[in-house]
């Protein structure tokens, strides 16, 4: 299960400087889902061994025509929908001010765990000056140095304990399936159709991510978690860089989720935003449903559905193997056989091949087509295959020159492992190792 830390506060606290802390350790991971421009907004962080996302959620706003503090309390309240942890940063040098007041304000309604974080105590004289920061009623003070680093150890001891307890408490056996897409696509629609209900998913002010993130659908013969992006057109009151939320949301659905259900609009075929979204779930290794969805609003001839299908595969490549269901949210066509292949791939995703009937079936193949000669004469042998144990297919072939193995090649293995063993809908990976 992916954490979630969203860093708040005033403009030129050190937020960013917290930020890039955080995330050195890995390359911070920016998508282009939704034309976000900004360098970096969402990074990969761990603490001993706790894995969590870290939202930076300065700066990003651009040309609002709102006041400053209006500005300050958007993203607050994104923070608080969107993440399971938050860190409030203050100036110790500057002492309280009024929109660190309004902040906490927001803050202490909210039901996260939030982290009081006062920056910049870059002499120990200064340590005595975070107490100041005691008044604004959020417990505990956490004096920091983003820049050189001292303090932020405590820090993350205590908010990787928050997130060790919550995954605990939401640890579930049921397959999670995110129905992710554009703005407009249907998704609203499919979750409403599903679970029978006309609601509101998001809310400005929530009480917790996990109301909003979550929905159990028990029925006709499925029993899964929902993770829900939809909703997000609602927002435009309270947010206007609708497009900035959008891909976060995305990424933490994908993320928290075993099957992606991708939904693009049949009008509008395979477009580049769809095709990111695609990338992305298929990058966090995770199981994919293609939903193209208002077929009911399609002109068609004969064999409409094969050209669409044909061009969404030729643009999917390599990785085209996933089912591909055409739907009509609306007239409720075909939704319950979208469930249905999203149940499947999850089976897929989890299966596990006897090491015996692996190399039984694909040694011959790679007898029959070996690898093309290695550089200098020199022959690629795969004596041994097996499949790791992870939570999703990942194969490795022991041979001698592993490095020369070239990529056309790890294609065709790919191909044959699909062909004998149906990963359709499911990322695999293949690895390369000396025996």
């Amino acid at each position: 299960m992916s954490n979630t830390l969203a860093i708040v506060g005033r403009p030129n606290v050190g937020k960013s400087t917290l930020f890039n802390r955080l995330t050195k350790t890995q390359e911070a991971i920016v998508e282009s889902i939704s034309g976000v421009t900004r360098d970096r907004i969402y990074g990969k962080s761990d603490w001993n061994g706790t894995h969590f996302s870290v939202i930076d959620t300065g700066g990003y706003v651009q040309g609002s025509d709102d006041t400053f503090e209006e500005e300050i309390r958007k993203q607050v309240l994104f923070a608080i929908e969107e993440s399971d942890a938050i860190v409030f940063m203050v100036d110790v040098r500057e002492g309280i001010s009024p929109l660190d007041e309004d902040v906490a304000n927001l803050l202490r309604k909210s039901k996260k765990d939030v982290f009081l974080v006062a920056n910049k105590v870059d002499a120990p004289n200064l340590g005595n000056q975070a107490g100041e920061f005691y008044a604004l009623g959020l417990g505990e003070v956490f004096p920091v140095s983003a820049i050189n680093g001292s303090g932020t150890g405590e820090l993350l001891d205590e908010i990787v304990k928050v997130f060790i307890s919550q995954e605990e408490e939401e640890e579930t056996d049921l397959p999670r399936i995110a129905i992710v897409g554009r703005p407009n696509v249907g998704k609203s629609s499919l979750v409403n159709t599903l679970i029978g209900e006309e609601r509101n998913i998001v809310t400005p002010i929530p009480g917790t991510t996990r109301d909003s993130i979550y929905t159990r659908y028990n029925a006709f013969g499925h029993d899964f978690m929902l993770v829900d992006t939809a909703g997000l057109r609602k927002k435009g009151k309270v947010y206007e860089n609708i497009e900035f939320y959008s891909t976060v949301r995305t990424i933490r659905a994908i993320e928290k989720s075993d099957v992606c259900m991708v939904m693009i609009d049949a009008k509008a075929g395979m477009e580049k935003q769809d095709l990111n979204i695609f990338h992305l779930a298929e990058k966090n290794k995770k199981g994919i449903v293609l939903v193209v969805n208002k077929w009911d609003k399609v002109q068609k001839e004969t064999n409409t559905h094969l050209a669409l299908e044909k061009d969404i595969r030729s643009k999917l490549a390599p990785f085209d193997d996933v089912p591909i269901v055409f739907t009509s949210v609306t007239q409720k066509q075909r939704i319950f056989k979208a469930l249905e292949l999203a149940s499947q791939v999850f089976e897929r995703k989890s299966r596990k091949i006897p090491t015996s009937k692996l190399n039984d079936i694909l040694l011959p193949i790679i007898e029959s087509i070996p690898p093309p000669a290695a550089s200098r004469g020199r022959y690629v042998r795969i004596k041994y295959i097996m499949q790791l144990k992870t939570g999703t297919p990942q194969f490795i072939f022991f041979c001698n020159l592993p490095d020369d193995v070239k990529e056309s090649y790890r294609r065709f293995l790919e191909n044959k492992i699909r062909e004998n063993f149906d990963f359709t809908g499911v990322p695999i990976r293949l690895y390369f190792r000396k025996k």
